[in-house]
């Protein structure tokens, strides 16, 4: 099976107990109300990799034009439970199904690190094509290179797949798809058992 299909296999079997495990990170929402707060009048949001219904969602759905896309069926069968008023979307980041130019911001939490490396810049190349003049990302990465694959996924037997690029990569493909970056938050301290926490990155799309 490929890396795209084990990955959205996995959320498809697992939302439910995926759902379940998951916490709020205060660290996560402190760094976007932090960025969508700086945002002037931020009327389209993408939220990238939505999944079950992210803060994101749950913050803009009701102030801003918010839509959330995500390759799951059943992430976004629960975020219509989750964010009954959020507009959802099923795509694939390679090739969102939106037309140039036409969100103010992006934000991708923990989404693009699904995405096999080599078509990471190609994802990046989709932000920038979707955002309008000026448009802003928010996304999370991690601090190194850094490629997993988990046989049994929250004890399932389902398997799930990570590729991460790292800062420095990740810094040099926001460079290429046209992206100057205006913050970055350290990723905190971590245990090895953890994993990589991410830093994370917010970029201006180039004029």
């Amino acid at each position: 099976m490929t890396e795209k299909g084990t990955v959205r296999r996995g959320y498809d079997d697992l939302a439910e107990t995926y759902a379940a495990r998951r916490s709020e990170d205060e660290r996560e929402t402190t760094v976007l109300n932090e960025f969508l707060d700086a945002l002037s009048e931020p009327t389209r949001i993408l939220d990238a990799g939505c999944g079950q219904g992210t803060p994101v969602l749950r913050r803009l759905s009701e102030e801003a034009t918010a839509i959330g896309v995500d390759f799951s069926r059943e992430q976004l069968r629960l975020a219509t439970e989750t964010v009954p008023s959020a507009s959802l979307v099923q795509g694939d980041m390679r090739m969102l199904p939106f037309r140039d130019g036409v969100f103010d911001a992006v934000t991708a939490y923990d989404s693009i690190i699904h995405v096999p490396l080599t078509d990471h810049q190609t994802v990046l190349d989709e932000f920038a094509r979707v955002l309008a003049a000026d448009g802003q990302l928010l996304l999370s990465e991690a601090p190194e290179e850094f490629e997993r694959t988990n046989p049994d996924w929250l004890d399932s037997g389902v398997e799930m797949r990570w590729s991460m690029a790292g800062a420095d990569a990740t810094r040099t493909h926001l460079q290429r798809a046209g992206f100057r970056i205006t913050n970055e938050w350290e990723p905190p301290d971590s245990t090895p058992e953890d994993g990589p926490s991410p830093p994370f990155f917010a970029a201006r799309r180039d004029a």
